[in-house]
């Protein structure tokens, strides 16, 4: 991965990925839950994509273990 670039998404790119609404995306920030975000400035939020991926891939459950 050294030579590609972290890919960072806005709220709305972030939600779409995620199925969540932008609302509990908002309150998961402001409740100190949910996934982890940076801020740029007074009011940019930003997602890292590999971030979102990991936290996602966290909640996944194997269905396969027993074969």
């Amino acid at each position: 991965m050294d030579d590609l670039k972290e890919l960072y998404l806005n709220e709305k790119e972030t939600a779409a990925i995620t199925k969540d609404s932008l609302s509990k995306l908002r309150n998961d920030r402001h409740n100190g839950r949910g996934l982890p975000y940076i801020k740029w400035g007074a009011r940019a939020v930003r997602y890292k994509l590999s971030d979102i991926v990991r936290f996602m891939e966290a909640g996944r459950i194997d269905t396969a273990k027993g074969e």
